[in-house]
This record gives C-alpha cells, sequence and structure tokens, in this order.
C-alpha cells in the first residue's frame, strides 16, 4: 500500500514539478522586467466590442504629436506599453469608442504597472500610481457628494428656500475645503515627484491678479482676498 501511495506522489510530482518551474520563470521574468529601470505598462480593456481597437498613450503635457503618443491594437482584451522616462501620461481609447470609458491618468515611472480601462479605470503596482489611485478614489468620492449638495441647493432656490440653500451651500464649501486639504497635504508628501507636481497644481495657495492700474498682487486662493505684503523695515 506505501509503495503504491509513493508511486502515485512521484507520478504526481513529475506532473507538478515543470508547472512549479514554469510559474517560478514567469515570476523571475517580471521581476528581471520590473527591474531594468523602465516602465511597463500592463493593461486589461473590459469589454469584448474593443477588440481590435487602438488604445493611446498620450504625454499630459506637451506636444500630442505622432512623436511623442504611442498606440497599440488591444488584442485578447489586453494592452501594453513601455516608457523609459519618468512622466505623466493618460491613457484611452480611440475616440469614436471613449463613451462611457474612463481615460486613465498614469506616472510612467520604473517598474510594472497593471492597469484596467473601464467605466471607472484603475491603475496600480508603483509607488506613484498606487498614491495616485488613492487620490483618485477620494476625488471620485468628493466629485459625486458635491454633485449632491449642488443639486440640492438648486432645489432649494428654485423653492425660494433661500436661507437652508445657504446653509447646505456652507457645508459645501467646508466639504471642499477638506477635499483640497487633503490633496495639498499629499502634494506635500509627495514633494520634487512627478505626481506631487500635478498635485501641487490643482489647488495652489495663492495666485496672482493683475490690476487695470498695472499692480499685480498676491491673492489667497480660498478666500479670495489679497495678502498683504510685510515690508521690511
Amino acid at each position: 500500500m506505501e509503495r503504491e501511495i509513493l508511486k502515485t506522489v512521484m507520478r504526481v510530482g513529475k506532473k507538478v514539478l515543470p508547472f512549479y518551474l514554469f510559474t517560478l520563470l514567469l515570476l523571475f521574468g517580471s521581476c528581471q522586467q520590473g527591474n531594468d529601470g523602465k516602465c511597463h505598462i500592463e493593461g486589461v480593456v473590459n469589454g469584448e466590442q474593443y477588440e481590435g481597437k487602438r488604445i493611446f498613450i498620450v504625454p499630459l503635457y506637451g506636444p500630442k504629436t505622432a512623436e511623442y503618443v504611442d498606440s497599440m491594437e488591444i488584442t485578447n482584451g489586453k494592452f501594453h506599453f513601455t516608457k523609459d522616462t519618468m512622466q505623466m501620461y493618460k491613457i484611452l481609447l480611440d475616440y469614436h469608442y471613449r463613451m462611457n470609458i474612463q481615460p486613465l491618468l498614469v506616472v510612467s515611472e520604473p517598474g510594472t504597472i497593471q492597469v484596467v480601462i473601464d467605466s471607472v479605470s484603475h491603475a496600480v503596482g508603483t509607488p506613484q500610481n498606487d498614491s495616485l489611485e488613492r487620490w483618485k478614489e477620494r476625488t471620485e468620492i468628493h466629485n459625486r457628494e458635491l454633485a449632491k449638495m449642488r443639486k440640492f441647493i438648486t432645489n432649494l432656490m428654485n423653492s425660494n428656500d433661500s436661507v437652508q440653500a445657504k446653509y447646505i451651500a456652507q457645508r459645501a464649501d467646508s466639504f471642499h475645503l477638506v477635499y483640497k486639504t487633503f490633496t495639498r497635504q499629499m502634494a506635500k508628501n509627495l514633494q520634487g515627484t512627478v505626481l506631487g507636481d500635478f498635485l501641487e497644481q490643482m489647488y495652489p495657495l495663492t495666485y496672482k491678479r493683475k490690476y487695470p492700474d498695472g499692480r499685480t498682487v498676491l491673492i489667497n486662493a480660498d478666500t479670495n482676498e489679497e495678502i498683504e505684503e510685510v515690508k521690511s523695515e
């Protein structure tokens, strides 16, 4: 009986061992790919209707010419891009097929980024893209709730309930300020990175206003009030 069991284990082992070796080779290849200093974007597009369609990766800033834009056909629901410079890109389908599909921002930092393109798109796998995904999720919640508040305010105004409308508007402003603070803090934590620079531009603390008389003054971005310059004695 024991001999039969041993034979069975050996037969299974011969079949299973190549599978484990294959898996290890895949993992090793993946590690090697992620350690070559380049950004590897491995993507999936949900929806059979997109098979054979083109998907594009476009620089968020700078020229959008053929020299800087890359594209490929979606095959078996998948696509991939390799980038060797660190910057912000937008991934999006051919404009004929973008309806109900969310474009996706990614940072092309070294490593492997796992991307899903769908009605809500995602990208994870590297530090900046993981942080970008967290900010994106927070942004979607913020936009959804703020839209509800603004719709409620409009309904109140249409009902001539200006007192309640003003109260909800103040709550909406406070809600938005919390989100801006969150974004600014994340930008500060990521200072000096591509994502940090992107987030810093979202809600700067100040901006400049030019008056007809030629004066340029510094304005508080949250209060829209002029910031008085401190004169040195």
